[in-house]
């Protein structure tokens, strides 16, 4: 799914990374622990998260996912929008709840989550 549907279908307002909304996402992840995510968080994945700090940033560069929904209308500092921008990261906010939000993207055909199989 692009991330320019998934925009849309959060009803999500774009902070950064409007050029990159042509990539396609196949998965997503929801948690607001950035240790679970570092556990579980595959490749071309969403991250939808009520953490809005400059952790939740850096995790996103570290483990390159390109896309980051913060959730319950929460919206990142100036700062975090220019760190994302750097690393090229899309930075969105939606007022659906983490539930909510991850669920209307499971109905629209993101089925999986982001679990890694480690083995």
């Amino acid at each position: 799914m692009q991330v320019r549907s998934i925009a849309e279908i959060l009803a999500a307002r774009i902070h950064t990374g409007d050029h990159n909304l042509d990539f396609d996402i196949k998965s997503a992840c929801g948690a607001d622990l950035m240790s679970d995510v570092m556990a579980f968080v595959k490749e071309d994945v969403v991250l939808l998260t009520g953490l809005v700090n400059s952790q939740t940033v850096r995790t996103a560069h570290l483990l390159d996912i390109p896309v980051i929904v913060f959730v319950r209308g929460k919206v990142p500092d100036p700062e975090m929008v220019a760190e994302a921008g750097r690393g090229g990261i899309v930075l969105m906010t939606t007022n659906d709840t983490l539930f909510i939000a991850c669920g209307k993207l499971y109905e629209a055909g993101i089925q999986k989550g982001g679990t890694r199989v480690v083995g």
